[in-house]
């Protein structure tokens, strides 16, 4: 079993229960999956970005990324309809906890001058989403073999109802968000 799961059935969820007085055990939140993904603009011009991309997601991830194709042709941005623009990895179960296991433990940890994660990532609706601007904090991603850095966006779908519990449950598997009046400073 993973590590944070089996932190989260002994630990988090009686946690929670007790903090926010669930009646069942089915009402406690939990991380439902996580949405890895990767816009690709330089694809419009070389298609050796996308692939990049691809090989890099899929080592990050442990799983072969979906091709996200545009809707719209847009000249302003060199892209047309049914074009290759981005990657997606929906990531649940086994995988999920062990890729939140690796951002937490040794990703964030090595992005340069990190204050904590930004707490307004929420949507409302218990769902946070914050943003990596290079895939090189990932420790499967050499650096020295990186031919163009690329961020990527990391969604967190919880059965949260509210922001506060989703932020609670979060900060339990080990979040670091920075606190909320440190981030209305800077």
């Amino acid at each position: 079993m993973a590590r944070l799961k089996d932190l989260y059935k002994s630990k988090i969820m009686s946690e929670l229960t007790k903090e926010f007085s669930y009646g069942n055990v089915m009402a406690v939140p939990k991380v439902e999956k996580i949405v890895v993904s990767m816009g690709i603009g330089k694809a419009s011009t070389d298609k050796k970005y996308i692939e990049l991309a691809r090989k890099d997601l899929a080592m990050i991830t442990g799983q072969q990324p979906a091709v996200c194709k545009a809707k719209k042709s847009v000249s302003n941005f060199k892209v047309r309809e049914g074009q290759e623009t981005g990657l997606k990895v929906t990531l649940r179960g086994i995988r999920m906890y062990e890729f939140l296991d690796r951002l937490i433990s040794l990703a964030i940890p090595r992005v340069r001058d990190f204050r904590g994660l930004n707490p307004n990532g929420f949507d409302g609706r218990g769902n946070y989403s914050m943003g990596v601007a290079e895939q090189s904090v990932f420790p499967e991603i050499n650096p020295a073999k990186v031919e163009a850095q690329q961020g990527m966006n990391i969604t967190f779908v919880t059965t949260a109802r509210t922001d506060e519990e989703a932020r609670r449950l979060l900060t339990l598997f080990g979040m670091p968000f920075r606190s909320q009046t440190a981030g209305a400073a800077s």
